[in-house]
Formats: structure tokens, C-alpha cells, sequence
């Protein structure tokens, strides 16, 4: 994504914490029989979520994928 909206997204990603990433990946692990990624593409796929839950999730989903490209 790119332009403004692009530039919307990325200002939405800055206002959640790293404690708070953490948290809702533990969460997401819960609900998701540990699968973090997974749940959290599912859940934002579901829609309905506010605009912070949104950037909550995309925050989880790109943590994730940084974790797993690491751990290649």
C-alpha cells in the first residue's frame, strides 16, 4: 500500500507497543491453538475490529513473519 493510506497505516502500527504486540500474540496463541500468524490473518480477515485492533493484529502479523525470517 502505498500514498496515503499507506502513510495512514503506518502512523495506526506506530501507537501500539511492543509489550502490547506480545500480549496479543499470546492471546492470539490461546484462541488459535498456537498458531499466532494464522489467527491473526484469520481475525483481521473477519473484520469488525477497531482501527487500533486492526493495527494490533498487523503488528502481530509482522512481528511474526520478522520471527520466522530469523529463524530461517
Amino acid at each position: 500500500m502505498s500514498g496515503f493510506w499507506g502513510y495512514l497505516n503506518s502512523v495506526g502500527e506506530g501507537s501500539v507497543g511492543t509489550a502490547e504486540i506480545r500480549a496479543e500474540a499470546w492471546a492470539l496463541g490461546g484462541r488459535h491453538r498456537g498458531e499466532v500468524l494464522e489467527g491473526a490473518r484469520t481475525e483481521l480477515a473477519a473484520g469488525g475490529n477497531s482501527p487500533h485492533r486492526t493495527a494490533l493484529l498487523k503488528a502481530v502479523v509482522k512481528t511474526q513473519l520478522a520471527l520466522a525470517a530469523r529463524a530461517t
